[in-house]
């Protein structure tokens, strides 16, 4: 079997469609299912199931990058848990 190379700039643009296919499918279920108060966190929704697959692609990525990739997986999850902080703030306030 042969390595397949995939560029960063590559590899960028389709984590950017996997964020904007995510974004989509949010907005489409936020918008049938949620109530007005809840459907206000749909940009915030977005960015967590964004982070969400960051955090895959990073973990999924070979090497460790001089301990960048190490790095940006705690940021990532400091991301994440910071959103779905503000997300239960907001329902309860």
């Amino acid at each position: 079997m042969t390595d397949i190379k995939i560029s960063r700039r590559d590899g960028m643009r389709g984590m950017v469609a996997l964020g904007a296919a995510s974004a989509v499918a949010a907005v489409a279920g936020t918008a049938l299912t949620a109530a007005p108060a809840e459907a206000a966190q749909i940009h915030m929704d977005i960015a967590l199931g964004t982070l969400r697959t960051a955090l895959r692609q990073l973990n999924e990525a070979m090497d460790d990058k001089g301990g960048f990739r190490v790095k940006a997986i705690a940021a990532v999850n400091e991301a994440i848990a910071d959103v779905v902080a503000g997300i239960d703030y907001a329902k309860t306030h």
